[in-house]
């Protein structure tokens, strides 16, 4: 539940979050990768979050096949 005084549409928003499985990950980069990563994401319209989720799922599949492949 998130800190402080929420308001209902905080409530329901955390409460959504949750049904659907959305974890928060927290890292550091540094600034000037972090930087050029959100422009590059600008400048293709899509959202930073989007783009690591995309690249997971890319290693996590190469990974997976590698495994497999022995």
């Amino acid at each position: 539940m998130p800190k402080g005084a929420p308001n209902r549409q905080t409530k329901a928003t955390d409460k959504y979050q949750k049904k659907v499985g959305y974890k928060v990950k927290g890292f550091k980069l540094k600034g000037d990768v972090a930087d050029r990563f959100a422009a590059a994401c600008e400048a293709a319209g899509v959202s930073q979050a989007a783009q690591i989720a995309k690249m997971m799922e890319e290693f996590i599949d190469d990974v997976s096949k590698n495994v497999r492949e022995g």
